[in-house]
Order: structure tokens, then sequence, then C-alpha cells
């Protein structure tokens, strides 16, 4: 295929929305080199040469779970409990966190498995004492597959909304995006039967953003699906930020392309994303969700290396020190998955980017005299809060 168009050039340079037909052309194009510098032109318009961190620790309460999803390698079965399986207390849950709260994390990201046996009540209560115990923490926690789960579980049933405001009110602060992988029938029937399509998926995004609770988006890549269906996927996201930005309270914060990682799982025979795949996979995602204010490369299943170079194609964050992850480990790695901030700034730097410690909401971190608090004022280049000025203007026209 050849180079890419001017006419796509112009369009970027212009702030102007790209179709599907240009995307797909992006996405196939040979001409690599010009994809990574209009990615990495996006993202300066919006971030100059900022790239965030944060200091967090990722906690997964339980690898229990009803689903059997494909290209999950995490869940286990309730029915062969034992061995691996697990499932942590609230107790240790919050003490996971305090641990971190205690060495300057500002967020703790709790999900899991859909234990079959949890009751609501726990959920409410992880929020709660770790908002005793950590009073300063940002909770982000339970993807929109946990949220329905919960609502399937309560007695008497409770609806979306009050599931999100029970937790809202228990200490959640905000939602990841994860539970997305693509949004696509035939890839939902072959990788993920049985899992919540993308209908439940936006219904419980809708009704955060309705309440003025902030989220993340994902899309797993790599695996079954392909490039026409990572395309509407993207499409289907930024039409929903179009909507959140024009009428809701919240929206989508950052968008968070993860590759599939096939060790483990029962897709183990496809080979998944190759580096160039995901550096593609993210420089169109910085492209085509041209209303969604961050991507971020998330560096445990990235990996740092990539990540890294990621930063000149389109990406603006990194995550954090996350310290444990236990739903994929690529390349031998442990449950233990740590980085320093040393090691995240230096990543930074050598990308010949300036490193910003944010809070979940994308506000800049200061420490001071050993503590540290947020600036009132959003740092330059991030558009607001969540994007929102830039972000809006865009949706408004």
């Amino acid at each position: 295929m050849p180079d890419v168009p001017e006419s796509i050039a112009d369009k970027v340079s212009a702030s102007q929305r790209l179709t599907f037909d240009e995307g797909m052309w992006l996405f196939e194009s040979a001409d690599v080199h010009t994809l990574g510098e209009l990615a990495n032109r996006a993202r300066e318009k919006k971030h100059g040469r900022v790239a965030y961190f944060n200091i967090n620790r990722h906690v997964n309460y339980t690898n229990y779970c009803v689903l059997r999803c494909r290209f999950c390698s995490f869940y286990r079965p309730w029915s062969k409990r034992g061995g691996d399986g697990y499932e942590l207390s609230v107790e240790d849950v919050a003490g996971l966190a305090r641990e971190a709260y205690d060495r300057g994390a500002t967020e703790v990201h709790v999900v899991g498995g859909l234990h079959p046996k949890l009751p609501f009540s726990y959920y409410a209560g992880l929020c709660a004492e770790i908002r005793r115990r950590c009073p300063r923490m940002h909770v982000k926690a339970f993807t929109a597959v946990e949220i329905i789960h919960f609502t399937r579980i309560t007695r008497p049933r409770m609806s979306i909304r009050e599931v999100l405001v029970a937790l809202r009110e228990a200490g959640l602060g905000s939602l990841p995006g994860g539970g997305a992988e693509v949004f696509d029938d035939r890839v939902h029937d072959e990788a993920f039967r049985g899992k919540i399509g993308q209908s439940e998926w936006f219904e419980v995004h809708r009704t955060a953003h309705e309440l003025g609770i902030f989220t993340n988006a994902t899309m797993l890549y790599g695996h079954v699906e392909t490039a026409a269906e990572r395309m509407r996927h993207l499409i289907k996201l930024r039409e929903h930020q179009d909507e959140s930005l024009r009428c809701r309270p919240a929206w989508f914060n950052c968008l968070v392309p993860l590759p599939f990682v096939p060790e483990g799982s029962k897709l183990a025979h496809l080979p998944g994303p190759t580096g160039l795949v995901s550096l593609r996979t993210l420089a169109v995602s910085r492209l085509m969700a041209d209303n969604i204010p961050h991507v971020k490369a998330f560096w445990i299943m990235q990996g740092a290396k990539l990540s890294q170079v990621a930063l000149n194609w389109g990406v603006d964050d990194l995550d954090g020190t996350v310290m444990y992850y236990d739903i994929t480990k690529r390349d031998g790695a442990t449950t233990h998955q740590e980085m320093t901030v040393d090691a995240l700034q230096r990543l930074i730097r050598e990308a010949g980017c300036v490193p910003v410690e944010r809070d979940t909401l994308y506000r800049r971190v200061i420490r001071e005299n050993g503590t540290w608090r947020v600036e009132e004022h959003e740092p330059e280049g991030a558009g607001g809060r969540a994007g929102g000025a830039d972000a809006r203007g865009r949706a408004a026209r």
C-alpha cells in the first residue's frame, strides 16, 4: 500500500476527525514512520512533551470466576477450588492498600474474577475499609463486567445505578475500563461467550458518567479480531465519548489498548500481537479516539521497552508502579511486577519527554516534606481535568 495520503496528514494537523476508511488505511499502510509521526503530532497537541505516571497498587481480590473466557489465563473454577485459586478478605485487600498508601501511593486499582459466592456487601466493604484505612487514596475498582455481576447477586436485585451509588457512598472513586475486549458479536462468541456484550458494558459506563464517576476504556487486541473490528470498536468508544462530553458530568479519562497475552489461555496456539502491531494499534487509537484525552501503554502488558517507544507513537501515559499484578504474566513474569518511580522517570526522560506524576484524575501530584498534594489547576497541555475544554470543543464540532 502506498504512503499515508497527504489528506489524512492534513486532517490530523487541522485536528479534524478521521473516518473509518482513513483509520483502516493507517492500520494497513506500510508507511509506519508517518503513522508514528502523525500520532505523536496529535499527542503533542494535547500534552506537549509531558508523559504521565502514578504511584499505585493493583490488587486482584480473587481469581475464582464463573466465566470461561478463552483468552483468559487468570480465572480458576470454583468447582476445583484449591491449588492456586484464591480469594482475599476485606482486611487483606485493605491491608495491601495501606502498605502502598504508606509508601506514597495515591491510587489502588481493585479488580477480580466473578466469584460465585461472595455477597455484594463484600465489595462495598472493600471500598469502605480502604477509605477508612487510607483516607486520601483514590479507589479505582470493578470493571463493567463486575458491576453487572453485582446487580445479579443482590437480593432484591439492584440496578446498575443503585450498585454504583452504593459503591460510591462506600468509597469508590472511579471505574477502570476492563471487560470491553472488542465490541463485535463474532469476536464475542468466539473468544468470550457468556461475558457481557457491548450494550451492557456501555450501559455501565453511561450510568457512571451520568453520576459523575469518571472511567477508562480498553480494547484487547491481537487475538481473533480483525483490524476492521478494532476500528469499529474505537469508533464506538468515540461516539460514546461524544455523548458524555456533550451532556454528562463525567467521561472516559483514558483509553488503554491492551495486547493479548496467549500464554496459559485456551487461545495459546495464537501468536499474540508483534511489537509493530502494538505500536500501530496504539498510534491509530490516539488518532481515532480524538476525544479521549489520554492513551496509556500499560507497561505490564506492553513491556517497558515498547511502552517507552510508544511515548513517541501517540501515548502519553505509562500507568504506575503497580507492585503486584496477577491477571497476565508475559515472558515468565511472576505476580510481583513492580517498577520504581526512578525507573519510570528514566524511561520517560530517555524518550524525550517530561515525567509528571499524576493522580487518577490526571491532576499533577506535588510531593513536599514527606507528604503530597494535588495541583488544583491543570498542568499545561492537559486540556482540563479529563481533557475537558479540548475534548468538549472537538465533540461540539
